[in-house]
C-alpha cells in the first residue's frame, strides 16, 4: 500500500476525527488541504468534484483509489491497521460505542453541517443569530443523551473503559464545534471531563484544528 493522503480542511470535524484516527494508530499520511470556507468553496470545484463527486471532505486516497465518508473511512481504518483498536472486544460495548458515535454522526453533525448552514441563510433567510440557535439546539440535543450514556460508565478512564475508542473520535470535534458556537456545555460535565482526557494525548492534540491550522 502507498502513502495515504488525507483531503481535509482544517476546521471541518469530519477530518478532525480522521487525524485523530490517522495518528492514535500511527499512520503516516499526507494533507491536501480543500478551503471550504463560504466564500472560498474549493470543493465545489471542478478539479475536487472530478476527485469526489459528492463535494465533501474529508476523502482519502490510496493506491489511487479514494472514498469519503469519515465514519465509513474510520471503518477501514480500523480493519485496515487493527493495533491500536477503535472498538472495544466486547460486542455489547462495541454497539455502545457505535451507538454514541452515531448519535453524533448521524443526528447531530448532518444537521449543523455548513451546506446545511448555507441553505438555512440563502433559502430561509436566517441571519446569524438564527443560524447559531439552530446549531446550538441540536448540539444540545445529541449532548443531552450523550451525557446520559457517559455517566453510565463513569467510573472508567475515558468513555467505555481504559482507551479512547470511535466514541472520543467523535466526541472532541463535537465539543469544540460547540464551543465554537458558544453553547453553555455546563449541563454536561462527563463529556467535558473525557473531552479534556482525550485532549491531553498526543494524538488528539495534533489533530487539533489550532495544530494544523494553515500559517
Amino acid at each position: 500500500m502507498s502513502g495515504l493522503k488525507l483531503y481535509e480542511y482544517w476546521r471541518s470535524s469530519a477530518a478532525y476525527r480522521l487525524r485523530i484516527a490517522l495518528n492514535l494508530k500511527g499512520v503516516d499520511y499526507t494533507s491536501e488541504a480543500v478551503n471550504i470556507a463560504p466564500g472560498n468553496d474549493e470543493q465545489m470545484r471542478e478539479g475536487y468534484r472530478a476527485l469526489n463527486p459528492q463535494m465533501r471532505v474529508p476523502m482519502i486516497e490510496v493506491d489511487g483509489q479514494r472514498a469519503g465518508q469519515s465514519m465509513a473511512v474510520l471503518e477501514w481504518l480500523d480493519e485496515t491497521y487493527p493495533d491500536p483498536p477503535l472498538l472495544p472486544e466486547d460486542s455489547w460495548t462495541r454497539l455502545q460505542v457505535r451507538a454514541f458515535a452515531d448519535v453524533i454522526g448521524c443526528d447531530i453533525h448532518p444537521l449543523n453541517n455548513l451546506s446545511v448552514l448555507k441553505k438555512l441563510k440563502d433559502d430561509f433567510g436566517a441571519d446569524q443569530d438564527a443560524v447559531g440557535e439552530w446549531y446550538r439546539d441540536w448540539i444540545l440535543r445529541g449532548f443531552t443523551a450523550l451525557e446520559e450514556m457517559a455517566q453510565a460508565h463513569s467510573g472508567a478512564a475515558f468513555l467505555f473503559g481504559d482507551t479512547p475508542t470511535l466514541a472520543e473520535i467523535c466526541l472532541v470535534p463535537q465539543v469544540y464545534n460547540a464551543q465554537r458556537y458558544k453553547t453553555d456545555l455546563g449541563l454536561f460535565p462527563r463529556l467535558l471531563e473525557v473531552d479534556e482526557a482525550c485532549r491531553a494525548l498526543d494524538a488528539f492534540a495534533r489533530a487539533a484544528p489550532d495544530a494544523v491550522k494553515p500559517d
